[in-house]
C-alpha cells in the first residue's frame, strides 16, 4: 500500500481523500446521474466499489431493501474471486475470518451394508496448484460489506441508496441523459411514492426476476427445474466425522447431500436432495418444511445422526439453467448502429444451481467487466464503443458456466447404481478443478483483446485470460512479492516489461522502449490527461533478469519511476528483480530477449508484444484512446442511441459470435 505522497496521512490508509462528486456528495438520490445501478448483490456492488474509484463519475446504486443484507444465500468464493479481493485490498481479512476448502470427502454405500454410509474417498481442492490463492466459504452479506467500505471510503464517497425499488425505464435517442428510470420508495416517509430518475447508463444487478431485464425486452431462457434441493444452515450436534469437511454424500436410496461447512467453526451448510419434481407438481415441493428436509438428511446420514439445535436460514429451490440472449440493450438487428444504455448482470442473465458455487464468483466478474470499461468512458478515456464488448464478452462466459453446471448437478442426483464408475464424482470434481476456480475464461480477439501473434514470448500469459501471478523481488526494498498482487483496482491499464538481459539503463531494447513510452506522442502514456500523474491511467512496471542485487535503481529509466502527487516523488515500487527460488522467467515462459505483457484493468491479459514493437502497442491502444482511434472506431462511437421501452424490444436473438473456453 502506497500512500503518504500527498502529505503526512495519519489515519487509516485505506480512507482515500474525497475528490470529484465524493466532495459534498448529496445523501439524497438526485435527478440525474451518470450510472445508475439497479441492485446491491455481489455484481452490483463489485460494480459500485470500481466505479467508485472514478471521481469524476457519479454513480448510485438502489436497492429495495430498508438497508444491508443481512443473510445471503450464496457463500462459496472461488481462487478467481479472492484474487479480485486482493485488488480490491480486503483479501487478508476475509481469508481470516472465512472457511478455506482444502480437501473433499466423498461418502457412499458401504459395499457391505449399503444401508450405512462410509467415506469412500477424499480428494486436495487443488491438487495441481491452480492458484496461490484459497478456496473460501463465507456469507455473501461479508462480501458486500467489504465492497461497500471499499466504495465508502474511496474518492466518490458511494453508499449504497436504500429504500428504493426499479418498476421501469424507457431510453430515448438523445440527451445528455437519455435513460428515464422510474423507481418508487420502499420504506420511509415517502413509501408507495413514485421517483423519477436520469441516467446516462443503467446496470440491472436485480436478480432472477429481474425488472431491468424486462424492461430491455431480455427474457431467460433455457432447462426446466426438474430436480429439487432444501438447502439449510443449521447449527447441530452430529456424530458424522467429516462434519467440517466439505462432503459429497451418495446414500443406499439415491438421496444425496453436497455439505458445506461455513466460516465460524460451527455453522455447515446442507443441499439436501429431495428428488424429481413431478410435472404437476404445481409449487408442492417448495412447501416441503425444515423438519421434512432435517429428516431426509438424517436419512441419507444413517447410521449416523443429526440433531439440529438452531436453524439460521433455510430454503427449498428447484435446479433450472436458463440465460438471456443478450446483456444490453441493444437489439440483434440494431448491433453496430449504436451504443448500448442498458446493461445486466448476475442472476438477471444467467441462473443455475447452487452446488458448483459458481452463482455469486461468475455474477462479480460480470460487475468488474462492465464497471471500468463505464468508467474509461465517462472519464474519456475510451470511445463509447468499448461497450459493446461487454455482452459479447460475458454472455459466452454464462454459458460455459451453465453447461458446466449442467453435468456437475446431474451427476449429483445420480443415483450410486447409475455410475459406469465407481469414482466418476471424484475424477469429475478433480479433473474440472481450474472451471469453477474461475480460471478457465479466455476472451477472444476484439478491440480489448489482440491476436495472438507473439504468443510465443509469453506462453504462461496467455492472451485473453487472467494475468496469473508468480513471485518477483521488489528491488527498493528487497521485499519477495507476487507480481500480480501489486494490481489494484483502480481503472489502470497495466504494462508489464520483462526486460532484456542487460543492465539497468545500459543500451538496450528495454532502455528503448523505455524512452518510447516516456517521450514519444505515440505511446500511450501521452493521452494521460495534463496536470495528472504520469501513471494515472497506466501502471508501468519493469521486471529484470537480475535479481536485486544485480539491480542499480538509479540507472533505471524514468518511465518506471515516475513522480506522484503535489511534490513530485520518486515512485520506486515499479521495479523488480527475479526471484532466485522461482524465476518469473521460466515460470511464465517469458523470452529471454524480452517482452511486453499488456493488462486491462479487470486482470485479464490483452496484448503479448516484443520489446521494440512499438508500433503495434500504439496501434492496439490508438482504439481505445478517443481522438486517436482509427476512423472505424470513431465512426461507432458517435452512433446515436435509439429509442425503446419494454413494449418495443424483446426479440429473441442468436448469441454473439465471440467464443470462450469457460467461466
Amino acid at each position: 500500500m502506497q500512500f503518504h505522497h500527498h502529505g503526512y496521512v495519519s489515519g487509516d490508509p485505506r480512507v482515500q481523500p474525497a475528490a470529484g462528486v465524493g466532495i459534498d456528495r448529496p445523501a439524497e438520490l438526485p435527478d440525474e446521474v451518470d450510472v445508475l445501478i439497479v441492485g446491491s448483490g455481489p455484481a452490483g456492488m463489485l460494480a459500485a466499489a470500481q466505479l467508485s474509484q472514478f471521481p469524476g463519475v457519479n454513480t448510485r446504486i438502489i436497492e429495495r431493501r430498508p438497508g444491508r443484507l443481512a443473510i445471503g444465500q450464496a457463500d462459496g468464493i472461488q481462487a478467481r474471486s479472492v484474487e479480485t479481493f486482493q485488488a480490491f485490498g480486503f483479501a487478508e481479512r476475509i481469508i481470516a475470518e472465512a472457511y478455506r476448502i482444502t480437501e473433499m470427502a466423498f461418502w457412499k454405500p458401504s459395499p457391505e451394508d449399503p444401508s450405512r454410509i462410509y467415506r469412500a474417498a477424499r480428494a486436495l481442492d487443488d491438487a495441481t496448484g491452480i492458484s496461490e490463492f484459497p478456496h473460501l466459504i463465507v456469507n455473501q452479506a461479508r462480501v458486500l460489506d467489504y465492497f461497500a467500505e471499499v466504495a465508502a471510503t474511496s474518492p466518490t464517497r458511494l453508499k449504497p441508496d436504500y429504500g428504493y425499488e426499479f418498476r421501469s425505464l424507457e431510453v430515448a435517442e438523445e440527451g445528455q441523459y437519455p435513460v428515464t428510470v422510474t423507481l418508487v420508495h420502499t420504506a420511509g416517509p415517502n413509501e408507495g411514492q413514485e421517483r423519477i430518475v436520469r441516467a446516462k447508463y443503467v446496470v440491472g444487478s436485480d436478480g432472477a426476476r429481474s425488472k431491468v431485464r424486462e424492461s430491455i425486452g431480455c427474457t431467460l431462457a433455457g432447462d426446466q427445474a426438474n430436480h429439487a434441493w432444501g438447502v439449510m444452515d443449521v447449527l447441530a450436534e452430529t456424530d458424522f466425522p467429516d462434519i467440517r469437511t466439505k462432503c459429497a454424500i451418495q446414500s443406499h436410496d439415491g438421496g444425496s447431500i453436497l455439505l458445506i461447512p461455513r466460516e465460524g467453526g460451527y455453522l455447515f451448510r446442507m443441499y439436501v436432495d429431495l428428488g424429481v419434481v413431478p410435472e404437476n407438481d404445481k409449487g408442492a415441493v417448495r412447501k416441503t418444511t425444515i423438519e421434512q428436509i432435517i429428516a431426509k438428511a438424517n436419512d441419507i446420514l444413517h447410521p449416523y445422526t443429526l440433531d439440529v439445535r438452531n436453524v439460521a436460514w433455510h430454503s427449498v429451490y428447484e435446479v433450472g439453467h436458463r440465460l438471456t440472449d443478450r446483456f444490453d440493450d441493444v437489439l440483434p438487428q440494431d448491433r453496430g448502429t449504436r451504443s448500448p444504455r442498458v446493461f445486466i448482470t448476475g442472476d438477471a442473465c444467467h441462473t443455475h444451481s447452487a452446488k458448483a458455487g459458481q452463482g455469486m464468483n461468475v455474477s462479480m466478474q460480470d460487475g468488474f467487466n462492465i464497471a471500468w470499461k463505464l468508467g474509461h468512458v465517462l472519464e474519456g478515456r475510451s470511445p463509447e464503443s468499448l461497450l459493446d464488448t461487454y455482452s459479447a464478452e460475458r454472455q459466452v462466459v454464462a454459458k460455459n458456466l451453465i453447461d458446466f453446471d449442467k453435468e456437475w448437478s446431474t451427476l449429483m442426483a445420480k443415483k450410486p447404481e447409475e455410475f459406469e464408475d465407481p469414482t466418476e464424482l471424484e475424477n469429475f470434481y478433480v479433473s474440472t478443478a481450474e472451471f469453477p476456480a474461475g480460471f478457465m475464461t479466455q476472451y477472444t480477439p476484439s478491440m480489448l483483446v489482440a491476436e495472438p501473434a507473439h504468443q510465443d514470448l509469453a506462453a504462461g500469459f496467455p492472451i485473453g485470460k487472467r494475468f496469473k501471478s508468480a513471485p518477483v523481488l521488489r528491488v527498493s526494498d528487497t521485499n519477495p512479492l507476487h507480481l500480480g498482487h501489486q494490481t489494484k483496482a483502480d481503472g489502470r491499464w497495466r504494462l508489464y516489461v520483462f526486460a532484456d538481459p542487460a543492465q539497468a539503463g545500459a543500451p538496450s531494447p528495454t532502455t528503448d522502449l523505455a524512452e518510447w513510452l516516456a517521450n514519444s506522442p505515440d505511446s500511450p502514456l501521452a493521452a494521460t490527461p495534463e496536470g495528472a500523474d504520469r501513471n494515472a491511467w497506466f501502471d508501468v512496471k519493469v521486471i529484470y533478469q537480475q535479481d536485486h542485487t544485480g539491480i542499480d535503481v538509479g540507472a533505471v529509466p524514468a518511465a518506471f519511476k515516475p513522480q506522484v502527487g503535489p511534490f513530485r516523488l520518486t515512485d520506486y515500487e515499479n521495479v523488480f528483480g527475479t526471484d532466485p527460488q522461482a524465476d518469473i522467467f521460466e515460470q511464465r515462459g517469458l523470452d529471454r530477449g524480452g517482452v511486453v505483457v499488456v493488462v486491462r484493468p479487470d486482470q485479464y491479459v490483452a496484448n503479448v508484444l516484443p520489446l521494440t514493437a512499438t508500433e503495434e502497442l500504439a496501434a492496439f491502444f490508438a482504439q481505445l484512446q478517443p481522438g486517436r482511434q482509427p476512423e472505424v472506431a470513431r465512426t461507432q462511437a458517435d452512433r446515436p442511441v435509439a429509442k425503446h421501452s419494454a413494449t418495443a424490444a424483446g426479440a429473441q436473438t442468436v448469441a454473439p459470435t465471440l467464443v470462450g473456453n469457460g467461466a
